[in-house]
């Protein structure tokens, strides 16, 4: 879990959802306001698949995306896992923060975009 700003982040990997929260921080975690939905791709090597970032539409323009997208960077980072985007936003979250992204390996986006082509219900 992070904190970045009142943003409670949890990484749900079952689910395959981290999700930012705002609010209470009692047992009903507060209000969801934005998540990357992703998947662990296993072949031909492993890592995390950003696939879509959304935040609710009330709290666009908060840094949310931003710090989720930030903290996945940062989950892969201890896992020792590359990220292989395929989601737009994360994509060009990457572009603007080498420092915190390193470069996707083409052969892995690649078999990222397979498998969720092969797994169309997944999302």
């Amino acid at each position: 879990m992070s904190d970045d700003g009142g943003i409670r982040i949890r990484d749900d990997r079952a689910a395959g959802r981290l999700t930012a929260y705002e609010g209470d921080d009692g047992a009903d975690g507060g209000e969801a306001v934005g998540r990357v939905e992703y998947f662990v791709l296993e072949e031909p090597g492993r890592a995390l698949v950003p696939v879509h970032t959304i935040v609710e539409p009330a709290h666009e323009g908060k840094g949310i995306a931003g710090a989720l997208v930030r903290e996945f960077y940062a989950i892969a980072g201890r896992e020792g896992l590359p990220v292989a985007p395929l989601c737009p936003y994360v994509v060009k979250w990457a572009g603007r923060h080498p420092e915190e992204a390193p470069a996707a390996d083409e052969a892995l986006v690649r078999a990222a975009e397979e498998w969720v082509t092969a797994h169309p219900e997944r999302f």
